[in-house]
């Protein structure tokens, strides 16, 4: 698969994230922190997804690629060189954490998964509706193959 197709894995997860309604349940502000964390949460659930179906090179070719996207956006915000580099092993650690922790999501119960929201996000409130959303967007993976995200723009809500 070539890595130019990668883009649309890449914009179907940003479209997922841009979902107003997850901000509305958890934060007052939509910021790029917060942003980041959900697409973070949405990409670990794409590759917990298709890790049984796809190989280990396709999958990392889509990690590097969509890490080289974020750094790309980091620097449209403004950050230095230095800072940038800081703030990318932060993302990557915080993915590989996130993976850790839904690598078992469909086995805990709602408590197990308030807990990994809390451990996250800086929101003390209901966090039931985010969970809905993610359990929802698991089965959306489950329901939906690899290449439907690699061959353009889903258009379904969730």
């Amino acid at each position: 698969m070539a890595k130019k197709n990668y883009i649309n894995i890449y914009n179907n997860l940003i479209k997922f994230t841009r979902n107003k309604s997850i901000f509305y349940y958890f934060t007052k502000n939509d910021t790029f922190s917060d942003r980041l964390l959900i697409f973070l949460f949405h990409l670990s659930f794409f590759l917990k997804e298709y890790k049984s179906s796809q190989n280990k090179e396709t999958l990392q070719d889509v990690f590097d690629y969509i890490f080289k996207e974020l750094e790309i956006s980091i620097r449209e915000i403004g950050y230095g060189d230095a800072s940038i580099n800081k703030k990318m092993k932060t993302y990557v650690n915080s993915l590989y954490s996130i993976l850790e922790k839904i690598d078992q999501w469909d086995n805990l119960d709602n408590n197990e998964k308030k807990l990994i929201f809390h451990n996250f996000l800086n929101y003390e409130g209901d966090i039931s509706k985010l969970i809905r959303y993610f359990d929802k967007f698991s089965l959306f993976l489950k329901k939906n193959s690899f290449n439907s995200f690699v061959k353009g723009v889903i258009n379904q809500e969730i």
